[in-house]
């Protein structure tokens, strides 16, 4: 029987020669989840043994980390905002900015019925968010990945929150309808920025819905207009450098507002767009 202590001393040793990076935080916060605590408390009761089982379900979870695979893949759930979130590699794993962007659509949004659909949306992870805050908004996700999108429906279900899920590629699945707010978060990396990614996401993450540039901007400027109603708004996550040229992209005159937001770091990160409201 290995105490709290020891089995922390020992992973972070493990996956420090295994070039994990933050290996002792990797190594408690796996620890924490086993242990349904916070990671701080186990400092608390730090020379507790575990049982036998937990053990071996913990080795194998650090064996796993040793491989460089994502802490959220191995323990299959993240928190985002007050929604807990189901995760496979089918999924990109929420980042936090996204729940930066999350945040700030719902301080946008007024709490009434909008017809609101989540393009790209992945473990639904913006659209879930805003069902949430919005109980009266109508939510569409949408997603042409089929394995992604019974994720994005595992996850409704798991917070209880009624919305429904659409397969297709960006605006396809929404013919014939028209939209009050739409949110994105496409693949926006380059193959060359792609290339730097961390190992960690390059092995484990869904490579498609990483890697696109501007090409989603460009479909999703000449077809926008087509889905939406007078007044909509567009809300975007995009890369580091990208404001500028989304600006272009997006400089028809029907776009009567259009703003690019930065992140923590000073980096093009959020776009928002407004649709005019008696545009012709």
């Amino acid at each position: 029987m290995y105490p709290i202590r020891e089995l922390i001393k020992r992973s972070t040793e493990y996956l420090e020669k295994r070039g994990v990076s933050h290996a002792r935080r990797e190594a408690e916060e796996l620890l924490a989840s086993l242990l349904n605590r916070k990671r701080m408390e186990l400092y608390f009761d730090y020379d507790a043994p575990l049982e036998e089982k937990e053990v071996a379900k913990y080795r194998e979870w650090i064996k796993r980390k040793g491989k460089k695979e994502p802490l959220a893949y191995i323990l299959g759930e993240v928190d985002f905002l007050s929604l807990k979130l189901k995760v496979t590699p089918a999924t990109l794993i929420p980042r936090h900015e996204t729940e930066i962007l999350a945040d700030l659509i719902v301080k946008n949004l007024p709490d009434t019925p909008l017809e609101v659909w989540d393009v790209c949306t992945g473990t639904g992870c913006l659209g879930l968010a805003i069902k949430s805050q919005r109980p009266s908004a109508q939510v569409r996700l949408s997603d042409i990945s089929k394995e992604a999108l019974e994720i994005a429906r595992s996850n409704a279900e798991l917070n209880h929150l009624e919305v429904e899920c659409l397969e297709g590629d960006l605006l396809a699945p929404f013919t014939g309808m028209k939209a009050d707010v739409i949110v994105c978060n496409p693949p926006y990396i380059t193959p060359d920025e792609y290339e730097g990614l961390e190992e960690e996401v390059r092995s484990f993450e869904p490579k498609g819905a990483l890697v696109g540039g501007l090409e989603f901007y460009h479909r999703l400027a000449r077809d926008l207009p087509l889905f939406l109603n007078p007044g909509a708004k567009v809300f975007f996550e995009i890369g580091a450098g990208q404001g500028e040229p989304l600006m272009e992209i997006f400089s028809e005159s029907h776009w009567v507002q259009k703003k690019c937001e930065k992140d923590w770091s000073g980096h093009d990160r959020f776009f928002f767009l407004e649709y005019e409201k008696n545009f012709e």
